[in-house]
């Protein structure tokens, strides 16, 4: 181990002993971002290779979550735009990694994690859906963190739909278009969120930099407190979780 590497396993031991003494988040959600940017700092000559790596990482992630015990966490895979571009060759590069990944890590046998697919599910590959659900079924009875997967996701959309799901709901009892406008409320529209029965994120991190929220629970997120970090999402430490962390028990706890 080198000496730089020594230094950031006692510095993360000390902030996990502080942390031990104060609030952290029931539920975070994180913005996996720069996946190409580090591939091509670390050399690959295929810059997609850093979404496999990346894709990786989030079972790294909800080890060291499972560890510190919070029991959800949120994690965008893929938005609505992105899917529009599917018929990429990277985008199905992606959507293989994905599967590979849900299947042979998130959701694999010694995994206690719950897996939840959001999104607008019917704009992936088939295999990709399949791969998905499969893991939601073969996972239920989980007892560990929970862990939502947002592929296919936008809050725009999810909004639209949560209304949409209201009105056909209204107009299924019958209701006049009147009485239907009367449920739409705060609670009526949280209840038919794709995230319905989820705690909101009290913390969100973004990795590579980027000082921006790209769609990611927008309704959600009134609350969160945000954390932007520069270090592409491959790269992503325990000991920068930890420092995320930090700063949101910090704000989290005269209020608590």
């Amino acid at each position: 181990m080198s000496v730089r590497n020594r230094l950031d396993d006692l510095y993360a031991r000390r902030l996990r002993a502080k942390l031990r003494q104060g609030p952290l988040p029931r539920h975070i959600g994180v913005i996996i971002d720069g996946n190409r940017r580090w591939a091509r700092r670390m050399g690959f000559e295929d810059v997609r290779e850093g979404h496999r790596h990346g894709a990786q990482h989030i079972a790294r992630l909800m080890t060291w979550c499972e560890g510190l015990g919070i029991g959800h966490v949120t994690v965008y895979l893929a938005s609505v735009d992105n899917l529009t571009k599917r018929a990429s060759p990277e985008m199905a590069f992606l959507m293989r990694v994905i599967e590979d990944v849900v299947r042979d890590r998130l959701a694999a046998p010694g995994a206690n994690w719950r897996v939840e697919p959001v999104g607008r599910l019917d704009m992936l590959p088939s295999s990709t859906a399949g791969v998905l659900k499969q893991a939601e079924e073969d996972t239920r009875g989980a007892t560990g963190p929970e862990l939502t997967l947002t592929i296919g996701y936008g809050s725009r959309e999810e909004i639209v739909d949560a209304v949409r799901d209201l009105v056909l709901e209204g107009a299924a009892d019958g209701k006049s278009l009147a009485e239907i406008a009367e449920t739409v409320s705060v609670d009526a529209l949280d209840s038919h969120l794709y995230t319905a029965g989820s705690p909101e994120p009290e913390l969100i991190i973004r990795t590579s930099g980027e000082v921006r929220l790209s769609g990611f629970l927008l309704w959600q997120a009134k609350d969160s407190q945000l954390y932007f970090c520069d270090a592409n999402w491959p790269g992503f430490r325990y000991l920068d979780l930890l420092r995320a962390l930090r700063i949101w028990a910090r704000k989290a706890a005269p209020s608590r």
